[in-house]
């Protein structure tokens, strides 16, 4: 039976259709889960939520649809509120099918002259040296030698993407490091 044919027979009140479309999505969609956040335990929890979800909402589901696209966004979606809950969203997952990183190509802006803005040169130096090598080749490609992300990623034969989502996190450390004190 097709997964629409489950669907319309479990609507019916054949309970046997749900736990055998449940049986078919199980592996996948626990896959899917843990491919998203990287720890069995909490792709458990997001598998069982989206499977409850996908049970109190079935009916709503169109019937003219796909169910695998459907239910696959479910898991997305069930995916990204449990990293957001925990406040860990890699940038990677903001990427589309074809690589790009919305989110990261577009936060490059708060202050990225961080670097030439801390007053104190030492500062920066003794930040610099608290850097792993490749967080300082970065560092130091793009503000000392006034290199594009894309040229950075070419010479250091990475993604872009993953040089973009590397510099923010070292801004946003350096930021915490040196944020003016809000006390005064």
């Amino acid at each position: 039976m097709t997964d629409n044919e489950l669907i319309k027979e479990y609507l019916k009140g054949d309970e046997k259709s749900l736990e055998i479309l449940v049986a078919r999505y199980l592996k996948p969609i626990y896959s899917f889960s843990y491919k998203n956040v990287g720890n069995m335990e909490q792709a458990e929890d997001i598998t069982q939520e989206v499977f409850a979800k996908i049970w109190k909402n079935l009916k709503k589901f169109d019937q003219r649809k796909d169910f695998k696209p459907w239910i696959f966004q479910i898991a997305k979606n069930t995916s990204i509120d449990y990293l957001r809950k925990k406040k860990i969203i890699p940038f990677s997952r903001f990427e589309n099918e074809s690589g790009q990183n919305f989110l990261a190509d577009n936060l490059q802006g708060e202050s990225p002259n961080l670097i030439e803005n801390l007053a104190d040169k030492q500062a920066i130096e003794a930040i610099l040296a608290n850097l792993d090598e490749k967080e300082q080749k970065i560092i130091n490609l793009r503000h000392k030698q006034g290199f594009s992300f894309k040229q950075i990623a070419n010479i250091l034969k990475e993604p872009i993407n993953t040089i973009k989502s590397r510099y923010r996190r070292i801004m946003i450390n350096m930021r915490k490091k040196h944020a003016p004190n809000d006390d005064n």
